[in-house]
C-alpha cells in the first residue's frame, strides 16, 4: 500500500483506511495503572476507519522517521478524489484514541479477611496549487506510458496527485521516473488494483508548506469517499516489507463491532490475574508484547486480534476520557452533533480496536471487513491483586494466608508463564509472598523457600 521514495528509509509501512459520549460511568472499583499503547511496538502503523453504510473516512497516521523531503506514499483508492475530500488532521486526536482504547492494567487491594470475604469477579458486563515540476513531468509521461494525472492538489503540507493508468508497467515506470523506489513484486499487485479500476493517491511533502506550518512531525492525512466494499488495501505494504509489521486499526461505526471477513478475528486473552511485580510500567509493556507475540504464533500468524470493543459513551476502567464530539466529527463521524447545551451528549459511536502482525506470506489478501450488530463490550484487561498486608487473627484469616494466597500466587505465576513463555522459576523469584504465610506440606512451593 505504501512505497518508498528515493533514499527513503521508513521504519514502518504507512497504511490507511476508512472510518470513524456522555461522562463515563464509574462501575469499576479498582484502579487503572498502566496501558499498552501503540508506542510499545516498532514498525507499526495506525489507521482510523469511519464507516456508515457506503460512506467512508480514512485517517492515515504516519510515524515516518527521516527527512520530510524523502517522505512519500502511494495508496490505491476507488475513485478520483476532489480536494474537498482530502483533509489534514492533528496527531493528538489519534493519540487520544489510542490512549482511550489501549489494553490496560488494573489493580485491586485485598480487604482484611477477618472483616469481609474475598470475592473476585471478572464480569466485564458490570464492570492548494500543484507542484510545477509534477505538472511538467506528468504531461511529459502520460501519453507515452498511459498514465493520467486525474487531479492534483496541495493540502496542508502535502502535494497530492490522483493517478489512473491503462496498465501497471506504465504506472510503475512513471512512478520510478518521479523518484519512487518501487520494490520487486509490486507490478503484479498494482495490476490487480488496476483490474478493479482503482486509482492511486500519491502524496509527497511540500517543504515550503511544511516549514510554514510550524509542525515538526507530519500530520495524518484523511480521505472521504463512497465505496461499497469495506476494505483496507495492505498488499503494497507487504511487498515493501522486509519482515512483519504491526497494524492498529481503530474502526468507528454507529451499529456495533467491526470484524474481518477474510481472516479470523480473535479476542485476545483478557481478565487474567498476573503477579504484583508486573505493575512496573516497563514490565507491563514487556509482558504485553511477549503475550501478543505468543498469541500470534499460536494462531499461525494469520489472525486479526480484537483488543477493545466498546460504546464510546462510557468506559470501565477509563484509560483516557472518551473522545469529544468535536474530535469524533474531525475523524469523520459526520452524524455526531456538535456539543452544545441544547443537544444530548450521547454518542452514536462504537469503537473496535484491531491489531495484527502481518507479512506477505500470512496476509496475501487485502483486509475485508463487516459491521456487525454486536455491541458486547470487550477490552484487553489484566489484573493485579495486592495481598492484605496486615495481620488477621481469625479463622478466615488463616484460610486467606495459608490457602487462598499461596494458591493465587501459584496460579498467577502459571498464567504469566503460559501467556508469555517466560521462565516460571524466574517469575516465582519475583513474587513476594507476605512473610507471615504458613506454608502447608501440600503446598508445592514451601520447600523452595525453606533454606533460601
Amino acid at each position: 500500500m505504501v512505497v518508498y521514495a528515493e533514499k527513503i528509509i521508513m521504519k514502518k509501512i504507512l497504511l490507511s483506511c476508512f472510518l470513524i459520549l456522555p461522562a463515563p460511568l464509574f462501575a469499576f472499583c479498582g484502579f487503572y495503572v498502566a496501558k499498552a499503547d501503540t508506542q510499545l511496538f516498532n514498525e507499526s502503523s495506525q489507521v482510523v476507519m469511519v464507516r456508515d453504510e457506503n460512506r467512508n473516512v480514512l485517517t492515515m497516521a504516519s510515524d515516518y522517521q527521516g527527512e520530510a523531503k524523502d517522505f512519500a506514499m502511494v495508496i490505491p483508492v476507488p475513485t478520483v478524489l476532489k480536494k474537498k475530500q482530502i483533509h489534514i488532521t492533528d496527531n493528538a486526536i489519534i493519540q487520544h484514541l489510542d490512549d482511550y482504547s489501549a489494553p490496560r492494567l488494573v489493580e485491586y487491594h485485598d480487604d482484611d479477611p477477618c472483616y469481609m470475604p474475598i470475592q473476585y469477579k471478572y464480569d466485564m458486563a458490570t464492570a492548494a496549487m500543484p507542484s510545477p515540476r509534477l505538472m511538467k513531468e506528468g504531461r511529459r509521461y502520460k501519453k507515452k506510458l498511459g498514465v493520467t494525472i486525474e487531479a492534483q492538489y496541495t493540502v496542508g503540507e502535502y502535494d497530492i496527485l490522483l493517478l489512473s493508468a491503462k496498465e501497471s508497467t506504465g504506472l510503475m515506470t512513471w512512478l520510478t521516473q518521479e523518484g519512487y523506489k518501487l520494490p520487486k513484486g509490486a507490478n503484479s499487485v498494482v495490476a490487480s488494483y488496476l483490474k478493479q479500476q482503482m486509482k492511486f493517491f500519491v502524496a509527497k511533502v511540500n517543504l515550503k508548506e511544511f516549514a510554514k506550518s510550524g509542525y515538526n512531525k507530519l500530520r495524518p492525512i484523511q480521505i472521504a469517499y463512497n465505496y461499497k466494499k469495506f476494505m483496507l488495501p495492505i498488499r503494497l505494504g507487504t511487498v515493501n516489507s522486509k519482515g512483519k509489521q504491526e497494524l492498529f486499526i481503530f474502526a468507528l461505526t454507529r451499529k456495533g463491532r467491526v470484524e474481518t471477513t477474510n481472516y479470523r478475528t480473535v479476542k485476545l486473552p483478557t481478565n487474567l490475574s498476573i503477579p504484583e511485580y508486573i505493575k512496573d510500567q516497563k514490565l507491563f509493556g514487556k509482558f504485553y508484547k511477549d503475550m501478543f507475540r505468543n498469541q500470534v504464533e499460536k494462531n499461525n500468524s494469520n489472525v486479526v486480534f480484537l483488543e477493545y470493543a466498546w460504546d464510546m459513551n462510557w468506559c470501565d476502567p477509563c484509560a483516557a476520557d472518551p473522545l469529544s464530539n468535536k474530535e469524533l466529527r474531525e475523524l469523520g463521524a459526520f452524524w455526531i452533533k456538535p456539543e452544545s447545551r441544547n443537544t444530548s451528549n450521547a454518542k452514536e459511536i462504537y469503537i473496535s480496536r484491531l491489531h495484527l502482525r502481518y507479512d506477505r506470506e500470512h496476509f496475501p489478501e487485502d483486509l475485508m471487513f463487516q459491521v456487525t450488530g454486536d455491541k458486547t463490550t470487550f477490552q484487553g484487561r489484566y489484573v493485579i491483586h495486592h495481598p492484605w498486608k496486615g495481620t488477621a487473627q481469625c479463622e478466615a484469616g488463616d484460610e486467606y494466608f495459608n490457602k487462598t494466597l499461596p494458591a493465587r500466587f501459584k496460579k498467577e505465576a502459571e498464567e504469566l508463564a503460559k501467556l508469555t513463555n517466560w521462565d516460571i522459576e524466574q517469575i516465582r523469584k519475583q513474587q513476594k509472598m507476605p512473610k507471615h504465610i504458613d506454608f502447608k506440606d501440600n503446598d508445592e512451593s514451601w520447600f523452595d523457600r525453606l533454606w533460601n
